[in-house]
């Protein structure tokens, strides 16, 4: 186990590099000047605009850029924004707000996607598989603005059951958007534990359990659900790392002051030190996540080993 985590920490370097470089790249070619975006209709003075060019190193070529950026990063210096902020004062103000609705739409994906997967899958054929199948592909079938903003209508508005902006009243503020946040992936975890529980009830290693004697809350609790988890558990480890980014919409919805809305803010203020400063911590919390995933393959089929 120690040198497979040794071997997958050395592969992380050039992912790392290679993700960073490429989302640097992207956000400082898009069109537009963002000092010009700063200055507002009245242009700065030339010699301003030198100054701030040089400050934020804009003159340079864009591997000189990314030099800079990226030995910054290892010193924990994430970038500064056009008011000279540090990013990383900014990602400790929103951050929390967005971990806590990604774990709460985190929570709700785990506990109703993946119990309704295993009902259906048990009960194959029968007018629960059936519900699950015809709820979640509605559910994946519009897009998560429209779901945003009709719970927004029905929930906050029409029944008055939650709020349907903002941040006052902490967590309940945030079990709607959390709950349309984990929408689609939810859909999608239902049917692949449905999918995948279904195939291992097929397997040999199951009839022989059952002709051993053991009762079916067993072949299916202990044996058949482990190894249907493993697909699960891959697409949720690579969910939690798009819940932290992919809030943008469900944050802008529901007036949230996460890394989400600080995205979509930075983009149109063309900030790209915020932009490129919350991306990469994104990519890192892709890749602690991946790595999580690849250890708990070995929990839960021992059959899996790294040495």
């Amino acid at each position: 186990m120690g040198r497979y985590l040794i071997r997958r920490v050395l592969q992380f370097i050039p992912v790392f590099f290679g993700a960073t470089f490429l989302i640097f790249a992207l956000v400082f070619v898009m069109p537009g000047d963002p000092i010009a975006a700063l200055s507002g209709d009245k242009p700065l003075p030339p010699d301003v605009v030198q100054a701030l060019q040089e400050r934020y190193h804009l003159d340079e070529p864009l591997y000189k850029q990314y030099g800079i950026y990226i030995t910054n990063v290892m010193q924990g210096d994430f970038g500064t924004d056009f008011r000279g902020r540090p990013v990383v004062d900014l990602m400790k103000d929103r951050l929390p707000v967005t971990i806590r609705l990604a774990l709460l739409a985190f929570f709700f994906e785990v506990v109703i996607g993946l119990t309704a997967g295993v009902v259906a899958g048990v009960r194959k054929g029968q007018f629960f598989d059936s519900l699950v199948l015809i709820s979640t592909l509605i559910v994946i079938a519009i897009p998560i603005f429209v779901l945003g903003f009709m719970a927004q209508i029905v929930f906050g508005v029409k029944l008055g059951w939650f709020p349907i902006s903002g941040y006052r009243q902490g967590w309940f503020s945030l079990m709607l958007p959390a709950f349309v946040l984990a929408s689609l992936s939810l859909a999608y975890i239902a049917r692949l534990s449905r999918t995948s529980l279904v195939e291992n009830l097929r397997a040999d290693y199951v009839r022989t359990a059952k002709a051993k004697g053991l009762n079916n809350r067993r072949v299916i609790g202990i044996h058949t659900l482990r190894n249907s988890l493993i697909p699960v558990v891959t697409y949720l480890a690579i969910d939690l790392g798009a819940l932290m980014g992919g809030a943008i919409i469900t944050e802008t919805i529901f007036n949230l002051p996460g890394l989400g809305r600080a995205v979509f803010e930075a983009t149109q203020a063309q900030e790209g030190a915020v932009v490129v400063g919350i991306a990469t911590f994104l990519v890192i919390v892709y890749m602690i996540a991946n790595l999580l995933v690849d250890v708990l393959y070995g929990v839960l089929d021992p059959r899996i080993r790294y040495e």
